[in-house]
């Protein structure tokens, strides 16, 4: 998809601003790079030190410039600190931060065997580093004084967690995922008069490769067809989807949306009992 120029979409056009999306390679963030980039901001990326490399960003954006790609562990301080004093280095700055890196009950499963050590990283990740990136970003503005057009700060939660409680959820997932809209609403109370906006998406069941490993792959043909079937609208949320709503809060429009933790699960946060 080419950069997006018809004059009358200028409002959600985001030429001359830079976004950091975290965790770009795949599912939401991939979605995320593309849809930001075709309405003209410069992306900066992120991938796994050990796990991924500058290369894996390349190969899947190989049609894209003006992406650059960061390392990135939220588990490690210094790793957060060093990528978005990276992403600022190559763009001059950053305007819009995308917190979607994280980790699911079947991918925190690639970094250790033990369930007790899972949990602790599922919060670590989750959490306490999101919070960390959002630390850094939104001590960046005052770093820089005063800005002509806000900065966005995204956060991606989820449903679970975020909006309701679904019975069968792991316990810390949930718990992580909560810990991001709490702290959505905390920093937007104290950001209310700072030239920053910040707002949070809870996805539902969202087609991604971490909702695939920890739900879809264990089901046979006809089990995931039920599934979906059984789902708000009879299917599953699309990247693209949220990716657009990403898209929104990053524009000047959504200003009136500052502290909003937004329900993008076509209602099952509000009828939870649809998913078993």
């Amino acid at each position: 998809m080419g950069m997006v120029t018809n004059s009358l979409l200028a409002p959600f056009l985001l030429e001359g601003r830079t976004a950091l999306v975290t965790g770009g390679t795949g599912g939401i963030g991939r979605a995320c790079v593309r849809r930001l980039h075709a309405y003209g901001a410069d992306v900066a990326t992120t991938f796994l030190p050990g796990t991924e490399t500058a290369g894996t960003v390349d190969e899947v954006f190989p049609d894209l410039d003006r992406v650059t790609a960061h390392p990135l562990d939220l588990r490690d301080t210094a790793s957060i600190d060093a990528c978005l004093e990276a992403a600022e280095h190559a763009h001059g700055g950053i305007d819009i931060l995308v917190n979607n890196a994280a980790v699911g009950s079947a991918t925190v499963a690639a970094f250790s065997d033990d369930l007790r050590t899972q949990d602790t990283l599922m919060l670590a990740i989750n959490a306490d580093g999101t919070l960390k990136m959002s630390q850094g970003f939104l001590a960046r503005e005052s770093e820089h004084g005063h800005q002509r057009e806000p900065r966005k700060l995204i956060n991606i939660s989820s449903v679970g967690g975020g909006i309701n409680v679904f019975p069968g959820f792991r316990v810390s997932d949930g718990m992580s995922k909560a810990a991001v809209a709490f702290m959505t609403k905390q920093l937007a109370a104290e950001t209310v008069h700072s030239n920053v906006d910040v707002f949070a998406i809870c996805p539902g069941a969202t087609d991604t490769p971490m909702f695939d490993a920890s739900t879809l792959a264990e089901l046979t043909a006809v089990e995931r067809h039920a599934f979906e079937d059984g789902l708000p609208k009879g299917r599953l949320i699309s990247p693209e989807e949220i990716a657009s709503i990403v898209h929104i809060l990053a524009t000047g429009l959504s200003q009136p949306l500052h502290g909003a933790v937004l329900d993008a699960s076509m209602g099952l946060g509000v009828h939870p009992g649809m998913l078993r």
